[in-house]
This record gives structure tokens, C-alpha cells and sequence, in this order.
């Protein structure tokens, strides 16, 4: 009878993958610049939130080892990017617009420190309600989910928001929804996505 090795823990996105993307999440200090949930400095211009929440799996379980990347246009509404040609808008130097961080390893919340982005103009011409794009990877995800997080008080703006209307049933939109509340003198935005079940999260085919 032949003697076989023990199988290797499996993880989808490999062993390493905080250490390489978020080192110190993972309690490492080895990159001069980080990259980090806080998009902000002190010069930054917007409001001030704070947007968390947890991705849940099928069974209504925590997901506890995730990343999420966050892209998002300033609070003028336009991009840090070279792609973004909206002259009329002015590019906040002090706001890259990005930025990654994990969930806790104990509660399964994550979170980003930004601004509340302005209404960004489209490639058609037509105005999109302020919002975040969010990429969203963890084990047993092979590849990366894209999505979405809309405004609560921004009701007017998401209604007429072309990406949100191409969405055929509208409760499926409330998936999409961060809802605002105070903590204090902190605005905090809560989005919790479902990857599975009956509240799935709408994703994104990009």
C-alpha cells in the first residue's frame, strides 16, 4: 500500500493573499506606502463617511476572510483618472479616489474611511446618482465580483440612474441601497452583500 501525502488546505485566491494585498491587515509592515481603507487626508474636499458593512455566503454565514477594493469618483463627481474628460469638474489632487481593506477577522465587517462622492456624468451624456464601485474577492470566489453602492438619501438621483434602471425587478435595487445613520458625529453608510440566496447582491458583469 503506497504512502500518500496529506492534502494542502485549499484557498481559492492562494495562502498568501492578505500578505500580498493587504499586508498590514495580515500584520505586516513591508510596504513603504500601504494601501489602505482610509481615502482621505486633511485637505480632501467632501463630506466625511464612513462605509461598512459584511459580505454573507449562502447560509447567512459571515464571510470572514474577505478584500474589497473601493473605486469612486471625488465630490465633484469625477474620476482621478486620465480616462475621466469632464473639464466642467474639478480634480481634487488630494483624493485618489481608491482604495482595499479586509474584513475582521472576528466580525466579518469591513470598512472605508472616504467622501460621499458627486453625481458623475456617463459616457452617453446622462447624469449617474452618486456611488461607489466596489470589487469583492474571498475564498471559494474564483473570480472577483463587481458591484455597486447607491446613496439612501439619495432617492431622487437613483431613481433616474441608468445603471440602477437596467435592473428589470425593483426590489432587486434595494440590494444596491447604503443606508445612512449617525454614530455620533461620524455619517456612516451600512452596505451588506450577499453572495448567495434570497437578498443576493446584484453583480456586475465588467
Amino acid at each position: 500500500m503506497k504512502d500518500y501525502l496529506a492534502e494542502t488546505a485549499s484557498q481559492t485566491a492562494g495562502p498568501y493573499v492578505h500578505i500580498g494585498l493587504a499586508p498590514q491587515a495580515a500584520g505586516f509592515n513591508i510596504f513603504e506606502k500601504n494601501f489602505s481603507h482610509v481615502l482621505t487626508n486633511s485637505h480632501t474636499q467632501g463630506e466625511r463617511i464612513i462605509v461598512e458593512g459584511r459580505v454573507f455566503d449562502g447560509s447567512g454565514t459571515a464571510v470572514r476572510d474577505v478584500l474589497l477594493e473601493v473605486w469612486q469618483a471625488n465630490a465633484a463627481g469625477r474620476y482621478n483618472h486620465p480616462a475621466d474628460q469632464q473639464t466642467n469638474k474639478d480634480l481634487d489632487e488630494d483624493f485618489r479616489g481608491w482604495g482595499r481593506t479586509c474584513s475582521d477577522f472576528d466580525s466579518g465587517v469591513w470598512r472605508f474611511d472616504t467622501i460621499k462622492p458627486g453625481a458623475v456624468t456617463g459616457r452617453d451624456g446622462r447624469m449617474m446618482a452618486p456611488h461607489l464601485n466596489l470589487w469583492i474577492v474571498a475564498r471559494g470566489i474564483n473570480i472577483g465580483l463587481n458591484t455597486r453602492m447607491y446613496f439612501s438619501d439619495e432617492q431622487a438621483a437613483n431613481e433616474s440612474d441608468p445603471v440602477l434602471n437596467l435592473i428589470e425587478w425593483e426590489v432587486r435595487r434595494n440590494t444596491l441601497i447604503g443606508k445612512r445613520a449617525h454614530r455620533g458625529d461620524e455619517v456612516v453608510y451600512t452596505f451588506d452583500i450577499f453572495l448567495q440566496g434570497e437578498k443576493e447582491t446584484v453583480f456586475f458583469d465588467v
